[in-house]
């Protein structure tokens, strides 16, 4: 059973977890091709994320997941963000989510210990999900690109 608890709480402060990604995106050494992007788009992005964790996890709809992170992968392929900073910028959104659960849930019982873990393992299972997802959007948009610049009158497949 899923502690309703902890995503509400989660929810409730997506706005505090969304300023925090942002900073830490902003100032980041690994992250500097974020530090050129829309703040406003991203800001959009993670809060969503985090806003609507329990919808989510509750879904357990792949296809969902496919659609919006594919579309993100693309997206950052697009704007010039190597992937390695797409990855660790992934990465970077669900430790500020596992950091915030660890210091703001309260565990009383064995029982809520065991909705935190369940919680852990379901929020892992998301975000490896979505990173799949957004990898590959983001090397079929390199593919494609690539295709594209092949296709161009005067070019030559050398």
């Amino acid at each position: 059973m899923l502690s309703a608890y902890l995503v509400r709480m989660i929810e409730n402060h997506a706005e505090d977890l969304t300023r925090e990604v942002l900073d830490d995106l902003a100032h980041n050494p690994r992250t500097p091709a974020w530090h050129a992007l829309s703040r406003d788009e991203i800001h959009r992005r993670v809060y969503d994320l985090y806003h609507n964790l329990g919808h989510w996890l509750a879904d357990n709809s792949e296809e969902s997941v496919e659609r919006s992170y594919d579309r993100l992968g693309r997206e950052r392929f697009h704007e010039g963000v190597p992937l390695q900073e797409v990855v660790f910028a992934t990465t970077l959104v669900k430790e500020h989510l596992r950091n915030f659960v660890r210091h703001a849930g309260v565990v009383y019982s064995a029982l809520e210990l065991h909705r935190e873990v369940e919680l852990n393992l379901m929020v892992g299972h998301f975000f490896d999900t979505a990173l799949f997802y957004t990898v590959k959007g983001y090397e079929d948009a390199r593919t494609e690109a690539a295709a594209k610049t092949l296709a161009m009158p005067g070019r030559t497949g050398r």
